[in-house]
Parts: C-alpha cells; structure tokens; sequence
C-alpha cells in the first residue's frame, strides 16, 4: 500500500468534511436521536460508499481521458467555482 497516498487522502478528505453539510446533518440528527452510535454509523457508511464511488468513477475515466486533460479539466471547475463564490460575496 502507497502510505503517503493514503495519508494525503486521508487528510485532503478529513479537512474538506470538516464544517460540511454532511457533518452539519450529522450534527443535527444526533443532537435529535437517541441513537448517536446509528448516527454515527449510518453518517461513515455514507461517506464511505460516497467515496468508493469517486474513486471507481475516477479509475474509470484515467483510463478513457489522459491525465493532464483530467488535471486540466479539474483545475477549470474548481477556478470556476472560486469565480463564483467571489462573485457571489461581492454581490451581497
């Protein structure tokens, strides 16, 4: 197993769902339940099998598109979704 490509997702996926909705949700529904430990559960199922799914998507299309048009096609939606959040600040 490929230890730093396992702790830079671990840590790139860590800090992205922290003060997420997903978390926010889990938040509420444990602060509502009698069952945190089902919360709990049902919350790291989801983001497991969330996961899974990018990852099998992603292994899918590296191997149709070449990996600098997915790097490039990655870096364009994440610049657009920073252009949008800039400008959605300004306007408010």
């Amino acid at each position: 197993m490929d230890w730093q490509l396992f702790s830079l997702s671990f840590i790139t996926v860590f800090f992205a769902e922290i003060g997420d909705k997903s978390q926010l949700a889990a938040i509420a529904l444990s602060g509502s339940s009698s069952s945190p430990r089902a919360v709990f559960l049902g919350t790291v199922t989801a983001l497991v099998l969330a996961s899974f799914l990018g990852v099998l998507v992603g292994a899918g299309v590296a191997q149709v598109l070449p990996t600098r048009l997915l790097k490039a096609g990655a870096a364009i939606g994440f610049a657009l979704l920073a252009l949008r959040l800039v400008w959605t600040e300004k306007e408010t």
